[in-house]
Formats: C-alpha cells, sequence, structure tokens
C-alpha cells in the first residue's frame, strides 16, 4: 500500500471517529442541558417566573445584542459584565446581608469570620441544592431567594431601562438608556438571567458540581475548581508535550521536502486567464473596503472602554450603542475574510482547466451581487433589532441573533447557505473534466473539492439551533460554525490552495504536495474537531466534554511547533529566482501567517485552553487577545496573502509600488503586535489576577475595570490601532488603484 493511500485512509478515520464522537457529545448535551422548568414557584406554590417568559426573556437579551452585550456563561463582549456571575455574586451579598441582618443585627462584612464561615454554609445548602422536580416540571426556590429575586430584578430594571442612579454604571458598561424599552420585557430578562445564574450554582443530580461545572469562580457560594479540571489540565500538558516530541522526531525523520529546480520563467505568464477570471477583481475591492468598515467599527468599539456612552464627546450610543458597533465589527471580519478565500477559489478552478463552463461569468457575478445583499441585509436587521425596533420573530429572522459570530438573522442565514452551495457549484464544475483526465493534480484536487464541500455543507449547523432553544444546544452548534466552520475547514481550504499556488509556480512538485496537504490536514483535524469541546467547558455540559475537549484542544497545538520552518521555507521560496521576486509580498503575508499562527493560535490560544486556565480566564481579554491575534493574524493576513496573488496574476504585467507594499506589511503586523502587548495580554492579565484572588464577577467589574491603570492600558491600545489602521487604509488604496490603473489587456478563452 503506497503512502497517498494510507494518507487517504487515516484522513478517512480520524474524520469518521471525531465526528462519531462529536456526534454522542452533542446527544449527551441534549439529555443533560440544564432543564427549564414550566414555573419557578415559591414553597407555597406562588409563580415567580413561568417557562414562556424565561424563554421570551433569552430572545429579549439576544434581541439587544447578546453575547455582543457582556457575557452569558463566560461567551460574548467584555466591557459589560458577564450577567450570570454579576447576578450570583449580588444575589449572594443580599442573601448574606439578610442572614446577618436577621441573625447579628449587623452587615455581613462585619461579623467575625466565624460567624462568616456559618452563614456563606447556609448560604451554599440553599443555592447549590438542586430543587428541579421532573414530575411536576417546577424549580422551588426559597423566601430568602425570592427577596433577592425583587430587589436584582429592580437593580437590572433601572440599568437596562431608565434610572438616572445608574447613569454612571451604563457609561461604564456602554449600555445606552433603555435598552430595554418596556417594563414586561425587563421582566421577561430577568426572568431568563435568573435561570441562566440557578444553572451555574446548581448542583446537577448526584454530583456535587453546578451545571456549569461551577463557573464561574465564587467562593462565596462554592464556586471553586474541581478535580475534573486539574486532572485533564495536567493530562492536556502532558499530552502536548508528548505529541510534539512524536511530530518533531517524524519530521526530522522524514528529511528536507524535495527539492526542484526552479523555473526560468513565471509559469503563471503561460497560464490563459478566462472571463470569469476577471471578473474576480471586484470581489477584491468590496474586501478591501469591507476591511475598512471593520476597522473603523473596530476603533469605535475599542473606545467605548473608556468612554461608554460616545466618541469623543459626540453622544454615538444614540445612533450606533456599542452592540451595533462589535456586531458589526465582528461579522465583517467573517465576511471580508471569506469572501477573500471564496474569491480565490473562484479565480483557481477554472485556472485549472484553462476554460470556462458555460454560465460562469453569470454566476460569478450573481454570487457577487447575493454576497452584498447578505452583508448590508443582515447588517441593517441587526441595527434595527438592537434598538428594538422589532418583536421577536420578526428579530429572529432578519434582525440580531445575538450569537457572537453568528448574530445575523436566521433569513441571512439561510440566504449565505444557499449562497456558499452556488460558490461550491461554481468550484466543482470547471474542475470535473481535470477530475476525469486523471492528472497528477487529482489527489490534490479531490481535497480541494472536499474543503470546498465542506465549507458549503457546516455553515448548516448555524441552523440547528430554534429561536427558543435551549442555550447549552445552541451554544453546541454556535461553535459547530465558528470552531469547525471558520477554524476547521476553511484551514484546510487554505493548505490546499497555499499548495496549489505553489504548484502551480513550480516551487513544488504535486506528488509532494498533495501527501504534504493530506498529512497536514489529518494532524490538524486529529485535535481540531474534538477540540471543539474546549468551548463548550462551562456552558451546561457532561465531564466528558471537558475530558475530550481538554485532551484534543492541546492536539490544536502541536503542528504550531514546526511553523517556524514553513516560514523559513516560504521565506527561501521567495529568494530562489529573479521573477518569483514579483510574488515577494504574497509570500512574505504567508510567512506573517506562520508568525501569528505560533504567537496567536499557538501560544495566547494554548494560554486559555487548559480546563484550570480557562476556568479563570475565560470572557477576560485573555480571549480577544486570542482571537485578534489569531483571526486577523492568521486568518486575515492569509486573506490578504490569497488576494494578493491573485492581483498579482491578474495584473501580471504591472509594477508594485514597493514602498507602499513594505508600508502595508509591516504596519500592519507592527500594529496587531502593539494592540495585543501594550493593551490586550496586559489587560487580561491584570483580570486574570483579580479572577483568581476574588472571582470572576469582580474581574469584569466597573470597579476594576475602571481604576485609571486600566484605563490607561486601554487607552494605550490607540498606538497600535493608528498604525495598523494607516496599514489597512493603505491596503485599501493599494488595490483600488492597481484595479482601475489604465491598461490593455487581452481575454484568452481556450
Amino acid at each position: 500500500m503506497n503512502r497517498e493511500r494510507k494518507l487517504w485512509i487515516g484522513f478517512a478515520l480520524v474524520m469518521g471517529i471525531s465526528f462519531a464522537i462529536l456526534g454522542y457529545f452533542g446527544y449527551e448535551i441534549y439529555q443533560q442541558s440544564p432543564p427549564v422548568p414550566t414555573k419557578i414557584i415559591s414553597a407555597d406554590n406562588k409563580t415567580i417566573f413561568t417557562e414562556a417568559e424565561i424563554k421570551d426573556g433569552q430572545n429579549i437579551w439576544q434581541s439587544m445584542g447578546g453575547q455582543e452585550v457582556g457575557t452569558i456563561w463566560g461567551h460574548g463582549a467584555y466591557v459589560a459584565p458577564d450577567w450570570t456571575a454579576d447576578w450570583l455574586h449580588r444575589e449572594a451579598v443580599f442573601i448574606l446581608n439578610s442572614y446577618a441582618k436577621k441573625d447579628f443585627n449587623q452587615a455581613f462584612q462585619t461579623l467575625t469570620e466565624e460567624q462568616k464561615a456559618g452563614l456563606k454554609i447556609r448560604l451554599q445548602r440553599d443555592l447549590r441544592k438542586n430543587t428541579f422536580n421532573a414530575q411536576t416540571n417546577t424549580i422551588t426556590v426559597s423566601k430568602d431567594r425570592i427577596a433577592a429575586i425583587t430587589y436584582l430584578s429592580s437593580y437590572y430594571k433601572g440599568l437596562f431601562m431608565d434610572d438616572p442612579k445608574f447613569d454612571q454604571l451604563r457609561h461604564d458598561y456602554a449600555i445606552p438608556k433603555m435598552s430595554i424599552k418596556d417594563v414586561d420585557r425587563m421582566h421577561k430578562m430577568n426572568a431568563f438571567f435568573f435561570w441562566a445564574t440557578w444553572a451555574t450554582v446548581t448542583e446537577r443530580p448526584g454530583s456535587k458540581v453546578s451545571y456549569t461545572h461551577n463557573w464561574p469562580s465564587d467562593e462565596l457560594v462554592g464556586n471553586v475548581p474541581t478535580s475534573n479540571l486539574l486532572i485533564w489540565s495536567g493530562v492536556s500538558i502532558i499530552l502536548l508535550i508528548f505529541c510534539i516530541g512524536i511530530l518533531v522526531f517524524y519530521h526530522v525523520k522524514s528529511g528536507e521536502d524535495e527539492q526542484l529546480e526552479t523555473p526560468a520563467t513565471d509559469p503563471l505568464l503561460k497560464q490563459g486567464m478566462t472571463p470569469s477570471m476577471f471578473m474576480i477583481k471586484k470581489y477584491f475591492l468590496v474586501v478591501s473596503l469591507l476591511i475598512v468598515l471593520q476597522v473603523v467599527f473596530g476603533v469605535v468599539t475599542a473606545h467605548y472602554g473608556v468612554e461608554g456612552n460616545g466618541f469623543y464627546g459626540i453622544p454615538l450610543d444614540e445612533w450606533l450603542p456599542y452592540a451595533v458597533t462589535r456586531t458589526w465589527h465582528t461579522q465583517l471580519a467573517i465576511f471580508w475574510i471569506a469572501t477573500a478565500w471564496l474569491a480565490t477559489g473562484l479565480y483557481i478552478a477554472p485556472a485549472v482547466s484553462g476554460k470556462d463552463p458555460k454560465f460562469q461569468v453569470f454566476g460569478v457575478n450573481f454570487l457577487f451581487v447575493a454576497l452584498l445583499i447578505i452583508v448590508l441585509g443582515s447588517m441593517a436587521g441587526q441595527w434595527f433589532g438592537v434598538m428594538q425596533k422589532l418583536n421577536l420573530i420578526e428579530n429572529f429572522w432578519f434582525g440580531h441573533q445575538g450569537y457572537e459570530y453568528v448574530d445575523l438573522g436566521r433569513f441571512w442565514q439561510i440566504f449565505l447557505l444557499v449562497g456558499l452551495f452556488l460558490w461550491l457549484t461554481l468550484m466543482v464544475r470547471p474542475l470535473l473534466p481535470v477530475l476525469r483526465k486523471k492528472t497528477a493534480e487529482k489527489n490534490l484536487i479531490i481535497m480541494f473539492l472536499i474543503s470546498c464541500t465542506a465549507i458549503a455543507l457546516f455553515y448548516a449547523a448555524g441552523l440547528m439551533w430554534g429561536r427558543q432553544t435551549n442555550l447549552a444546544i445552541a451554544e453546541y452548534w454556535r461553535w459547530w460554525v465558528v470552531h469547525l466552520w471558520v477554524e476547521g475547514f476553511f484551514e484546510v481550504f487554505a493548505t490546499v490552495v497555499i499548495a496549489f499556488l505553489f504548484v502551480r509556480l513550480g516551487l513544488l512538485k504535486t506528488k509532494t504536495a498533495t501527501l504534504n496537504v493530506i498529512f497536514s490536514t489529518i494532524i490538524f483535524m486529529s485535535g481540531g474537531i474534538l477540540g471543539t469541546c474546549h468551548h463548550l467547558y462551562f456552558s451546561g455540559t457532561p465531564v466528558g466534554v471537558m475530558a475530550f475537549g481538554a485532551t484534543f484542544s492541546a492536539l490544536e497545538i502541536v503542528p504550531l511547533v514546526l511553523i517556524g520552518y514553513e516560514a523559513y521555507h516560504n521565506y527561501r521560496l521567495s529568494k530562489s529566482t529573479l521573477w518569483i521576486r514579483d510574488y515577494k509580498w504574497p509570500i512574505y503575508f504567508m510567512i506573517a501567517v506562520a508568525f501569528w499562527n505560533f504567537l496567536g493560535a499557538g501560544v495566547f490560544g494554548f494560554i486559555i485552553n487548559p480546563p484550570i486556565a480557562l476556568y479563570y480566564v475565560q470572557g477576560l481579554n485573555t480571549t480577544p487577545l486570542h482571537g485578534h491575534t489569531a483571526l486577523f493574524g492568521v486568518y486575515g493576513m492569509l486573506g490578504i496573502g490569497l488576494m494578493l496573488f491573485v492581483l498579482r496574476s491578474l495584473f501580471r504585467h504591472e509594477v508594485w509600488n514597493e514602498n507602499l507594499m513594505k508600508f502595508i506589511f509591516w504596519s500592519t503586523n507592527i500594529g496587531l503586535l502593539s494592540m495585543a502587548l501594550l493593551s490586550l495580554l496586559p489587560v487580561g492579565i491584570w483580570q486574570a489576577i483579580a479572577s483568581i484572588e476574588h472571582g470572576m464577577w469582580y474581574a469584569r467589574s466597573s470597579e476594576l475595570m475602571q481604576q485609571p491603570g486600566m484605563v490607561m492600558l486601554k487607552w494605550l491600545r490607540a498606538i497600535g490601532d493608528t498604525i495598523f489602521g494607516f496599514g489597512i487604509l493603505a491596503l485599501c488604496y493599494f488595490v483600488i488603484e492597481i484595479s482601475f490603473r489604465k491598461k490593455n489587456r487581452a481575454v484568452i478563452q481556450k
């Protein structure tokens, strides 16, 4: 059996086994998710909240921005608190003060340590006891807890509506007045907040651990790390070291890549250009404009962290609140990166055969218009949703779904899924004739089509939850989209595309490229598929999720230890011959991808991956540190690199401005690094220390986040943002200038 066949078998086994296990845990999450009761009642059977109120409350929370306004169970935005950690701590303090006043006629903080310990034990017995009755489908709460609910309902009503005494806190949290516009909606959102908080402290039946595995940390209520957190953290680190050793041994044993004699001239100069390939340039014009727009909303969103109700004195939150700007900032990142990659695919597919199938040009243009409608339509719907101008059903379909990275309404999700299948069709049709010829590129093209199919297919996971699906189940499917679609199959697609480009440039043999691509995919997917579970440790999931998540998320880091070799290999290619210098800057962006893969995805990713680490830092600025350096550093830089490769081929006789390209490359990379090291990293470390010492509630509190030192660190981000922003503006100028530069070119149709 040859090596190629063995690798294909290995690929099939990894995919089959991994998805079987991930599917099994999905079934377990459906069975063991925190129950939503028909009623929450008092001991004398008085109704406090109903199932309908909890579910409507979840939709109201989603409509106002959901995970873009603070977090629930640690997932979401970082300016406002985690509402479950905030509610839990405030509830605990309220009840402890009630106990202290009743028993000692004093405030809790004035008691002796022995007295405090006794009251905390009483509190924990009340809050941690699971009073869910499966027969009646009700949850019973104590009188003390009912009093706390009444108090906290009034507190959050004042915060989210218009109580003047909350003006400063609204400023600190970047929450506009009247974010919730009527009392009934506020009551329902409080019902959802209580239920989500109940799950964080209530012990699972037959267990001493809460539904969210004792997250968030709060010593008052007994939410402390469990033995499982420590055990599986240790396992993940040991496995990481072990597998790194194996991979390094394999790499050394396999030796250097097969060397090729570099072609004397650019092979792409001999490649015919089809009409549909010329249509791609308008995709990149839109990509460059979307990057600029994303950066603009990123600047505004970051500024809300220091001036929560405006932008340098302008009351911007009245028209563009934080929830809107952050939604658009994160969503535009997905849109422009995906568009750059999809456009690269549309360029490569007909380049392989040298001929457009019938209606290929029409399809490329139609898809372009469809993508524009999706981008603009979804952004408009999200604004209407956050501004509370839609009812709950309209909001679900056309407004803001409230789930980070998949905020767009269900109609726009379906529209995008149809667009992805149209893209898949446009990819398959030009490649089928080549596959029938059984050329040396056959297996590389097959892997290319597998990745394209997965990109289209796996976005459908975003349709697997409904309007009122249990939050634990919705989170499971959301991470299928965010982790498997964005981080998984786009990664495979990128690996194949880069290998294919190097083959076409005559810098890599087809067989070598094919073997490397299949092997890399096996290594990545071995950890990547089940690594999805590391996002779900504290999302109302069973303990097995933690075991597999910790183990396999460690494997995601393993291939990144050899990333320096990849960078050096690409650097050598950029120096190999005179004509390859035309591709210097696309290759340099590939080198940047390797750097950010190591730092952003590897180092900054692993510091939040082990369960014990994530227990304390989930929802802190360590997450956007990883997010920015991995999403833009890896996928964004790769999107720019692919775009430059295609532009170099499209405008093959044009001379590029070397100084401008140098400025673009270094300003974007230095700006991103400055943003990370001057602001996000120190803020995240400070918060992590606070979380370990005091609890998650304090690490996200206004009391900590508005300290002068913390505000200064937030302002320091402006240095990196400014450098980065100028680089992006220069990139946009370059794309527009070269696209409209006067030139004469014949279109070759074979």
